[in-house]
């Protein structure tokens, strides 16, 4: 007959040999880089570019704000640029969790050291300018978030809501 210790023994071998054999994904949280929020200096240069074209001003959004500082922690977080990112984490799951008023959108950057650098990324890029342009939008939000972890690059993300 087996002792007790023994059992305990094989049992914990078994359990390590199954485990070995399995995976997890992981849910990203917000990392513990360092994020802030940009509403108020890219809301300068998205409303300039907008009133040259004659188009309404935005406003500060809480909820897109929210949801900016969530994807750009989740990019520091994972230490690469992308819109899906994390489990269960496609954009339109992102903006109804996050209470954002649809239709949305979601500019994202990665590298650059200011509000401005971020928003002359978008501007010269004509899907992210269109984004900025984008005649139903009335709210938004941007954020920056850097961790140490993924050797602290800026990531970007700028949600404008309805």
């Amino acid at each position: 007959m087996m002792s007790r210790r023994a059992f305990l023994a094989a049992s914990a071998a078994s359990v390590a040999v199954l485990a070995a054999g399995c995976s997890t994904t992981s849910v990203l949280t917000p990392s513990a880089g360092t994020g802030s929020d940009q509403t108020p200096s890219s809301l300068a240069f998205v409303n300039k570019i907008r009133a040259e074209r004659g188009l309404a001003p935005l406003s500060p959004d809480k909820a897109a704000q929210r949801a900016a500082m969530d994807q750009a922690s989740r990019m520091a977080s994972a230490g690469r640029m992308e819109h899906n990112i994390g489990f269960g984490a496609n954009f339109l799951k992102r903006m109804k969790g996050m209470e954002v008023p649809l239709p949305a959108a979601e500019n994202i950057a990665a590298g650059q050291d200011s509000a401005a650098e971020a928003f002359e990324a978008w501007y010269r890029s004509p899907k992210h300018l269109e984004n900025m342009l984008g005649t139903g939008y009335r709210g938004l939000g941007v954020a920056v978030v850097s961790n140490p972890a993924s050797g602290n690059r800026p990531y970007w993300a700028m949600v404008l809501s309805s």
